[in-house]
C-alpha cells in the first residue's frame, strides 16, 4: 500500500508563520506556545523548527522537562505554574520561567529553600474568570513578589483574552481597559495577545505575544482560514484507501446503517477513524480529498475507518491517497463541519498517527 495514515509536518511553514507573526507584531518578542504536543504537531520537532522563537510556553512542568531534555535552551514559561515544592525545585533546576496566578504559588516561592531567582509572570484576571489575580488582589500579589528573597530576575505581567476570536468584540476592549487600569504606573513588560489578539482589530501593544494556533497555520476566527491571514498550514493528515465497495441503491453503509445509497455507488474505505483523532460525530457530507478531489464522508466514523462516496471521482483503488485536512482542505473547514474549532481537531490527533517532518 502506498500510504498509511500519517501527519506530515511542514517545518518550512512553521518558520514562515513565525516570520508572519513577527511582521504583524513589530518589535514584540514571541513566546511560541507549544503545549499539548504543539497542538498535535510534535512538541520537540516543533520547538527545534522554531529555533528563532524568543521563548516557548507550555502548560505543565512535564512538557518543559521534555524540551530541556531535547536540548532546548530558550526560556520556557510554565503557563499554569507549579503546585508543589518539589515541582518548584524542578522548575528552578531547569531554569523555567513561572506564571503565578494563585496565593498558593506565592507561598511556595516565599517558602522555597533554594536560592534561585526566577522570571516571574503575574497573571491578572481581567474577565476570563479562569486563572489569575483579580484587579482587587493584584496589588497585594505584586507586593509579595517584589519582596521575594532572592529577588526575581524579572517581574512581568500577563492576562488572557476571552473573546479575541470575535474580531471587534467589546469584551476585548473591556479586558484591555481593566488590564491598563490595574497596571497603571508600573513599568513591567506585559503579554496580552494570543493568536486572535495578534490578528484581531484591537490594538494591544504588547512587549510579548503568545501565538499558538497561528503558528500552525490555522485561523483563530470561526469565519476564516489561516491563508487569509498570510499563514500556511503546517499539518497535512494523510491516509489511503484500503478497500473499495460497490453498493446498490438503498444499501446501507457503516454502523447503525445511518446512510443508504441514493443510487448505485462506489464507496472507498479510508484508513482513518476516531482512534486516529477524527471526531466520531463528524457528519455525513464532510469533505475528504481522495486523489486530490473532494468526496463526501458517508455513514458513521468508526475507530479505524471512514467511508467516502467516490462515485463521481472515476478510478479509485486500494492505495489511492486521501487527505483529511491540509493545504487543499483547510482544517478550519473540517472543524466547521464537526461543529468544533481547529484547535480541537489538531490536538486530538492520536499518538498512533506517526509524524513525518518535511
Amino acid at each position: 500500500m502506498s500510504r498509511l495514515i500519517r501527519a506530515v509536518i511542514d517545518t518550512r511553514a512553521l518558520r514562515h508563520n513565525l516570520a508572519r507573526i513577527r511582521e504583524r507584531t513589530g518589535r514584540a518578542r514571541v513566546m511560541a506556545v507549544v503545549k499539548a504536543n504543539a497542538y498535535g504537531h510534535g512538541l520537540v520537532p516543533t520547538a527545534l523548527a522554531l529555533s528563532d522563537a524568543d521563548a516557548f510556553a507550555v502548560a505543565r512542568l512535564e512538557e518543559g522537562l521534555t524540551l530541556r531534555a531535547a536540548g532546548i535552551t530558550q526560556p520556557i514559561v510554565l503557563l499554569e505554574g507549579v503546585f508543589t515544592a518539589a515541582q518548584l525545585l524542578e522548575a528552578a533546576r531547569h531554569g523555567f520561567d513561572l506564571v503565578v496566578h494563585d496565593a498558593l504559588q506565592l507561598e511556595l516561592l516565599e517558602e522555597m529553600s533554594a536560592a534561585h531567582r526566577f522570571v516571574v509572570w503575574i497573571k491578572i484576571d481581567t474577565g476570563m474568570n479562569r486563572l489569575g489575580f483579580t484587579a482587587r488582589e493584584f496589588a497585594a500579589a505584586l507586593s509579595r513578589v517584589q519582596r521575594l528573597q532572592p529577588a526575581p530576575l524579572e517581574i512581568r505581567l500577563l492576562t488572557h483574552l476571552a473573546c479575541a476570536d470575535e474580531r471587534d468584540n467589546v469584551v476585548t476592549r473591556e479586558q484591555l481597559t481593566r488590564f491598563r487600569a490595574a497596571t497603571s504606573g508600573l513599568d513591567y513588560r506585559v503579554s496580552i495577545a494570543n493568536s486572535a489578539g495578534i490578528f484581531g482589530q484591537v490594538q494591544l501593544n504588547c512587549d510579548w505575544v503568545r501565538p499558538g494556533l497561528a503558528l500552525y497555520g490555522a485561523s483563530p476566527f470561526a469565519d476564516g482560514t489561516g491563508s487569509a491571514l498570510g499563514l500556511e498550514p503546517v499539518m497535512t493528515l494523510e491516509t489511503s484507501v484500503i478497500a473499495l465497495r460497490h453498493v446498490a441503491r438503498g444499501e446501507r453503509v457503516g454502523y447503525g446503517g445511518t446512510w443508504s445509497a441514493p443510487r448505485d455507488a462506489a464507496i472507498a474505505i479510508v484508513a482513518a477513524g476516531y482512534g486516529d483523532g477524527l471526531p466520531r460525530s463528524l457528519p455525513g457530507g464532510t469533505p475528504v480529498l481522495v486523489n486530490g478531489a473532494r468526496a463526501p464522508l458517508v455513514g458513521r466514523v468508526s475507530m479505524d475507518m471512514i467511508a467516502v462516496d467516490v462515485t463521481e471521482l472515476g478510478e479509485t483503488h486500494v492505495g489511492t491517497p486521501a487527505i483529511l485536512w491540509g493545504r487543499a482542505l483547510p482544517v478550519e473547514e473540517v472543524a466547521r463541519h464537526a461543529l468544533t474549532i481547529p484547535y480541537e481537531l489538531l490536538c486530538s490527533v492520536s499518538q498512533r498517527v506517526p509524524l513525518e517532518l518535511r
